[in-house]
């Protein structure tokens, strides 16, 4: 850290309350920490601009310049400074709107000392890794293999060297993405380049399992806990233990499990459901949800103490709309993956095919171009994939006009619809020759006529 001459960590108040400057400057002696004083918002920005400091204290509440603006200039000179706001009003409005500037906490007045010595700990924290960051950056370089993870994007660059830096580290990691952006591809990434990577990686998805079933496929259960519960079963923690547990949607986990796994994440233990001997473990837990845990910690939806504990280094994957370079780079490899994996030779898309491709949302992200892709390798009959293979969404020949009334949305389309239309069409393509055709796919004539059934044509 940087304290100038001092060995102890430099806090800055900012705060127009003598009194209450005066009441924090000797709360932050007690405990062990140096303070910078200043009477109004001008003259905290002047500060930062002229002192070393390692954390402020923001009084939001101050005449001539308000605490937002404050704290907006502050950002703006130092970016990397954790800034904790101080307010008498402690509405939920108030602290989202200084977190969405830059704000690192905030803390209600009258402010509780082991609350205010609990937020400066992890703001000197945080700091403390941005600094090592800005440090190791450079260093970093190509040592990591991230290589399963697609992307040569700028947003894909400031991840890579973002897992470059924590996957070495033993962080508790929270990956925020919309579905389908690959947060479980990210996870094992980073367990793949810890030092935990020959031990166990353990996926337990919060949202499939009921809380009951999730608490006992989390802690284990002993024989009798429940009806059902015929043996001794150990739970993800135990199994996971030297390794590194992935706990997916973790938004969907309920209040009970929630104080359950804080108390692991905190302490690094539990118990066995129906038991009553206490378990130690050493996990390093990666969480991922596509939900706005901020959000929900604000309607308490979410715990905050445990949103803290999970988001030490916070991940965001960004969606497939935000990084359309990427696109063609993707469609590339599962063409590939797709072409080996049904015998066939594509050697590509079209410039028609791959101008639809990057010109579309993908609201379904990486998964829904992987689909995409998968479906039209199936239906290619050519060398090249053309628009006429690709889902009708994306605006081909066979997406419906745009005067076209208002009809509800398709589902997508299944394997069975793509394998009638490829016999269909190669049917076609043979001039209705069915022993032809049967051979082109690959299948018996008998196998063929049994299709046809199927579909209702004789």
């Amino acid at each position: 850290m940087t304290h100038g001459t001092s060995s102890k960590p430099r806090i800055l108040v900012v705060d127009d309350d003598r009194g209450h400057r005066t009441m924090l400057r000797a709360l932050l002696a007690e405990g062990g920490y140096e303070t910078l004083e200043a009477g109004d918002g001008d003259a905290g920005v002047g500060a930062v601009h002229t002192h070393p400091v390692d954390a402020a204290l923001l009084d939001l509440r101050m005449p001539r310049v308000g605490g937002i603006e404050a704290l907006e200039a502050i950002k703006a000179v130092r970016p990397d400074l954790p800034v904790v706001v101080l307010t008498a009003y402690a509405s939920v409005d108030t602290a989202v709107a200084a977190m969405k500037k830059g704000a690192f906490d905030y803390l209600a007045k009258p402010v509780d000392v082991a609350d205010l010595y609990r937020v400066l700990d992890k703001a000197l924290e945080f700091h403390r890794l941005e600094q090592e960051v800005r440090l190791l950056r450079e260093r970093l370089g190509e040592r990591f293999d991230f290589s399963s993870i697609i992307g040569r994007s700028r947003p894909m660059r400031e991840l890579f060297e973002t897992l470059a830096l924590v996957a070495p580290s033993d962080a508790t990691v929270l990956i925020t993405g919309e579905s389908g952006t690959g947060k479980e591809l990210v996870a094992n990434a980073i367990h793949q380049n810890s030092p935990r990577r020959d031990r166990q990686f353990v996926k337990v998805n919060c949202a499939a399992l009921h809380e009951n079933l999730l608490e006992s496929e989390l802690f284990g259960h002993e024989r009798g806990a429940f009806t059902g519960a015929t043996a001794q079963r150990k739970g993800r923690f135990e199994l996971a233990h030297g390794g590194t547990l992935f706990l997916d949607e973790i938004g969907d986990m309920s209040p009970a499990t929630q104080a359950k796994v804080l108390r692991v994440l905190q302490e690094g233990e539990f118990e066995r459901l129906g038991g009553t001997r206490t378990l130690r473990v050493d996990v390093r837990v990666i969480a991922a949800t596509h939900r706005d845990l901020e959000a929900m910690v604000a309607e308490g939806a979410f715990r905050q103490d445990l949103y803290y504990r999970l988001s030490v280094v916070p991940v965001r994957l960004p969606p497939l709309r935000e990084r359309p370079e990427d696109i063609p780079v993707l469609a590339g490899q599962f063409l590939r993956l797709y072409a080996e994996k049904n015998g066939k030779s594509v050697a590509g898309f079209t410039p028609e095919a791959m101008d639809l491709l990057v010109r579309h949302d993908w609201p379904g992200n990486v998964r829904e171009l992987q689909n995409a892709a998968e479906r039209a390798v199936i239906l290619c009959l050519g060398d090249r994939i053309t628009p006429r293979e690709l889902p009708p969404v994306l605006g081909g020949p066979g997406a419906p006009p745009t005067e076209a009334p208002a009809t509800p949305e398709p589902g997508p389309p299944t394997l069975k619809d793509a394998e009638r239309e490829l016999i269909l069409r190669t049917l076609e393509k043979t001039g209705g020759n069915r022993t032809r055709a049967a051979r082109i796919l690959g299948i018996s004539r008998q196998t063929l006529l049994n299709k046809f059934k199927e579909y209702g044509r004789s």
